[in-house]
């Protein structure tokens, strides 16, 4: 193997360093693709819902300083449950 030496006596012009680093070609962006499937965002909308749902629930509270059941129990584990739903999406092969 035959190890090259670069000359750095040529320098190149901002025009092809430019061209050079951003060239994309279509195999690039064909390659290119969002990190989650269609799955993984319905999981994470359903997610969001079950989040929203909880904190509705703790509003609605009609005890004093929401100290009722709806309050202190049954909204932080419904959003405890939307944040592990969310986890799990994340996580979620496509």
């Amino acid at each position: 193997m035959k190890n090259k030496k670069k000359d750095f006596t040529q320098v190149e012009t901002p025009a092809e360093i430019k061209a050079e680093t951003f060239s994309t070609t279509k195999k690039d962006t064909k390659n290119a693709a969002l990190p989650f499937g269609k799955m993984n965002y319905t999981i994470m909308l359903v997610g969001l819902g079950v989040i929203v749902l909880g904190f509705v629930f703790m509003s609605i509270d009609k005890e004093e300083f929401g100290f009722g059941f709806l309050g202190i129990t049954l909204g932080p584990i419904v959003v405890l449950l939307g944040f592990i739903i969310e986890l799990f999406a994340i996580l979620k092969k496509n």
